[in-house]
C-alpha cells in the first residue's frame, strides 16, 4: 500500500481506517509494526503475539464541549471509554491523551474533562494539548490544568519502565488548514534531551498533529518534523504517536514506527474524500465503532511491545 495519500484511493484508505481495528494485535519489534489477528494470537499464547503486561494507554480528541450532529454526546462516549479503560483486567500505569481534550477550550469544558479523566484508574496521566484546548485568548486554561509537567511549556520529558517518552507541543502556531510547527527552541531542546540516550533505549514521542505528513492540504503533518525525525533515527525503537485526524493510519520508517488514534469524539473522513476535514456524521449504530483508545503492552521481558486498537462499541 502506497504511503502517499494522494495515490490513495477510497477503497485503500478505508484499508488503512479499518488496519488495527478491535481485531488486530500489533507487536512491535526493533520499531516495526506486526499485524497478528487476535483470534490468532489467542491460539498461540506462548508465541510474541500474546499480550503481556500493560505498558500505557493512548486516548485522544475527546472534545469535551461539542455538541452538533456528528456525536452530541460527547460526555457519554468519554464515559464509555473509562468504563472501558477500568475494566482492564491489568491496568496501565499510563495514559496519555494526545490532545484536544476539550472543544472550545473553555474552563467548564476543562473542569469537566478533568473530572472525567480523573475518573480512570491509572497512577499517571501525561497530556499534549490540541490546537482546541489554546483557541481561549490567553492560552491558559490548558496550561492552569495540565502545565505542571513541562513547566507551562507544552514540552517535556519523562522515564517509565525502561522507556523514555517525549511530550511534544505543535499547535500553538497553527492556522486553520495549516501544518503544525514545533519551532526551533523546541527541537534543539529534543537534541539536548536525547544527547545523553544511548541509541538501544525505547524511544516514545506524542503530540497532537501528526509529526509526517499524511495529507498536506488538509493540514495533516507538521512543517519542521523532518528535523526533528533526523534526531530520532539513531534509537533501535521509536514509536511516534498522534491525534487530531480521528482515525488509524500508520507508517513504518525504518525503526521508526507513526501510529495516529481514534478519538473519543466523533471520527473524520479519509485524507482527501470530501471536502475537507471536520465532524464526520455516520449511522448511529456504527458510531462507536469508528471511537476508540489504543493500548501497548510489554508481551516479553526483552521489551517487544504488542500495540492494540480497540473501539468503545
Amino acid at each position: 500500500m502506497s504511503n502517499d495519500p494522494s495515490k490513495l484511493s477510497r477503497r485503500d484508505a478505508l484499508k488503512c481506517m479499518a488496519y488495527g481495528g478491535a481485531g488486530t494485535l500489533f507487536v512491535i519489534a526493533g520499531g516495526v509494526f506486526t499485524p497478528v489477528d487476535l483470534a490468532r494470537a489467542a491460539d498461540d499464547p506462548t508465541g510474541v503475539a500474546r499480550r503481556g503486561k500493560p505498558l500505557f494507554l493512548q486516548i485522544s480528541d475527546t472534545h469535551i464541549g461539542f455538541a452538533k450532529e456528528a456525536n452530541p454526546d460527547v460526555n457519554g462516549t468519554l464515559a464509555r471509554t473509562v468504563q472501558l479503560v477500568n475494566a482492564m483486567p491489568e491496568q496501565p500505569a499510563l495514559v496519555i491523551h494526545t490532545g484536544d481534550i476539550t472543544h472550545l477550550s473553555k474552563p467548564a469544558e476543562f473542569d469537566l474533562a478533568q473530572q472525567m479523566l480523573g475518573q480512570l484508574r491509572v497512577t499517571e496521566l501525561h497530556t499534549v494539548p490540541g490546537e482546541h484546548d489554546t483557541t481561549d485568548a490567553a492560552v491558559t486554561e490548558y496550561f492552569s490544568r495540565f502545565g505542571k509537567a513541562s513547566n507551562n511549556k507544552g514540552y517535556y520529558s519523562f522515564d517509565h519502565a525502561g522507556v523514555h517518552f517525549i511530550a511534544l507541543i505543535n499547535v500553538l502556531q497553527f492556522k486553520d488548514g495549516g501544518l503544525g510547527i514545533l519551532g526551533p527552541e523546541q527541537i534543539a531542546w529534543v537534541g539536548a534531551d536525547l544527547k545523553s540516550r544511548s541509541s538501544s533505549t525505547p524511544i516514545v514521542v506524542f503530540a497532537h498533529m501528526p509529526l509526517w505528513t499524511i495529507y498536506e492540504p488538509w493540514g495533516w503533518g507538521t512543517s519542521d518534523a523532518d528535523q526533528l525525525m533526523g534526531q530520532l533515527r539513531r534509537f533501535g525503537s521509536v514509536t511516534v504517536l498522534n491525534g487530531h485526524i480521528h482515525q488509524i493510519v500508520q507508517k513504518v520508517e525504518g525503526n521508526v514506527t507513526f501510529h495516529t488514534a481514534r478519538s473519543t469524539a466523533y471520527p473524520q473522513p479519509v485524507a482527501g474524500v470530501g471536502a475537507g476535514p471536520g465532524p464526520l456524521k455516520v449511522p448511529a449504530d456504527q458510531l462507536q465503532k469508528m471511537l476508540g483508545v489504543s493500548s501497548v503492552s510489554v508481551v516479553d521481558p526483552r521489551g517487544a511491545l504488542a500495540f492494540t486498537d480497540t473501539t468503545i462499541a
